[in-house]
Parts: C-alpha cells; structure tokens; sequence
C-alpha cells in the first residue's frame, strides 16, 4: 500500500510488535525445576500490533510505525501484517537486534508466567515521528501503548492533531503529565487503573467511577476504564457525568488473550469510521467485537473480520446499552 498522495488512514498505530513464544504446563515449574510441557505454541503479539490488525480486520485502512529484529521472526512478522493489509513501510527491521519476544507458560489451572524481551521495540523514538509528518497529518485515530520508550510516545502524540488514544499498558507509576494530557483518549483496564490512582482494587462500576475522577484530576481529558466481564465506564471532558457501558454476553469464554488489543483496535475503527456517534455507542460497539474475540483461541487469530460480528449499521441504536452512574 502506498502513501503517496492523498492517501489517508483510518488508524496509525505507534507501537510495539512481539512474537508470543507460549509453553502449556501440567503447572508452573519451580525455581531450577525442568518440567515436561504439553504443548507449544508462537503467536504474533505486542499490543501495537494486536490493535492495528484488529482495527485492519475490521475495514479500518492502517497504518503501523514500529520495530522488528533483523532475524527469521521480524522478517515473517511483517510479511504477515502486511497480509492483514496493514502499511509496513514504517515497520522497520534492524541489524544487529532481536524482534522482541515473550516467553510465556500457562499451566492447567490458568496461571502464568510472562517474561518479554523488547528487542527492537526499544529502538522506537522521537525520530521515527519526524521521519514521517504526512502519516500523522493523513491520519484520522492515532494509537499508542507503553510497550516502547515513553519519549516516542510523547512525540507521536505531540506531533498528531487527530484524535488519540492512548492505552496505558503495562501500567506504569509516576506516569509524565504529558502523557495523561495529550491523549484525546485515555484507556486503561481495571488493574491497571488500581495502580495509576493508587487505589487497593477497581473491582466494580462505582471503584471505576472513582477511579474515572481521578485520572481526570490528574490531567487526562476523556478516561474509559474497561472492565471485563462488567464492560466498561467512561466521561468526557467539561462531563462530571459518569456512563456505564453494558457487557455483552456470551455463552463461553474459550481465551481472554488480547480481548483489550480487540478492545482498542475496534474502539478506534469505530471513532474513525463514525466520527460523529456518541463515544457510548462506538464503546458498546467495541465491547462487541471483543466480546466475539474472547469466544476463539489465540491474540490475533481470535480478532473477527469484518461482517463477523453483528453490528447495526447505525451505531445510535446502541444508546440503550450505556447509562449514567
């Protein structure tokens, strides 16, 4: 896909690209324990990515800036985004570095343990953002993660004049003011709500409402908290109105792995795609599409294409799934 001309994008995505590297175990093994596993599996991850091949998969036109290692995995990992139809011309592959990775063991019981070397991810800077203006001037949603160093991150939000959205994962404490400031869109999960406001849980829709006043109070303009299987709050800026969005049910929960990636890439398809519907309908919208994701195996493989998942074609008929707290 060329970006020459006028060629806009629905969603650029700043971000990290990781390849899962997934152990099955009877359960976790001990410190200087060899434990026979059951089964293997790789994956494509990073929630960067997840996010661009969710909103891509969706009808989104995209676009990705990221880092990949000069190795077999970096150089699969972009033929395979740019088979999802994602721009790659800014994924770029590095010599002398690793396509960032995590080692992953799942036990019977659901427990892991995750251990991620970024890799290349690391590499993400400023001046990935000044080498392409006329990505972030032709884009209508921009996406950022803290998977990659926060300066990046700062400078892609700082250089973009469309709506952004900044999901907060993994949360990190003492978080720069610019940072919560500069993001149209400020989302975060419930745990990692706890830890930005300091609070013991954010268990429920009234802990989130709180923790919704918070973040406001430390500088971020709209907030959504997503809360799984409780679905999500959200408030606007000049709002101190508090709306809770519905959940959708499901009939089995099959993998919750990359529900929020599905989440995000969906929330920023639907803003891109419907600029004028209220924030409530394109979160009931999004809650949708994760809700299908949640029901298949796998990160990316469990994100639905478009047509896949049952969505009015006006999304104002999803008013009656949110309401004020």
């Amino acid at each position: 896909m060329s970006s020459g001309g006028n060629e806009y994008y629905d969603v650029l995505v700043f971000g990290s690209c990781i390849v899962d590297f997934i152990s099955y175990v009877p359960r976790l093994p001990k410190v200087g324990e060899t434990l026979h596993g059951t089964r293997f599996a790789t994956g494509n991850g990073g929630k960067g990515a997840n996010q661009c091949v969710a909103a891509a998969r969706l009808g989104s036109r995209t676009a990705m800036i990221g880092k990949l290692g000069d190795d077999p995995w970096g150089t699969a990992y972009r033929t395979t985004l740019a088979a999802e139809g994602v721009n790659v011309e800014q994924v770029e592959v590095l010599p002398g570095e690793s396509t960032g990775i995590a080692q992953i063991n799942v036990a019977d019981n659901g427990d892991n343990q995750i251990v991620i070397v970024t890799g290349a991810n690391k590499c993400l800077a400023p001046a990935d953002v000044l080498a392409r203006p006329d990505l972030f001037e032709r884009a209508r949603i921009l996406i950022c993660q803290l998977e990659t160093p926060i300066e990046g991150t700062i400078a892609a939000l700082q250089a973009f004049r469309g709506v952004s959205i900044v999901n907060a994962a993994p949360a990190e404490t003492n978080l720069p003011h610019a940072l919560l400031s500069l993001a149209t869109i400020f989302c975060v999960n419930e745990t990692e709500a706890a830890l930005l406001t300091d609070m013991p849980s954010v268990a429920d829709v009234q802990q989130a409402k709180v923790a919704v006043h918070k973040l406001r109070d430390m500088g971020c303009k709209t907030v959504i908290i997503t809360l799984g299987e409780k679905g999500a709050v959200f408030a606007e800026p000049h709002n101190p109105t508090v709306y809770h969005v519905q959940p959708l049910k499901v009939k089995s929960v099959v993998d919750t792995t990359g529900a929020g990636d599905a989440f995000i890439g969906a929330l920023a398809h639907f803003v891109a795609k419907h600029p004028d519907a209220a924030l409530g309908n394109c979160i009931a919208a999004a809650n949708r599409v994760a809700a299908w994701s949640v029901q298949k195996p796998g990160t990316q493989a469990s994100f639905p294409r478009e047509g896949d998942v049952e969505l009015p074609a006006d999304l104002a008929t999803l008013h009656d799934q949110w309401e004020r707290v």
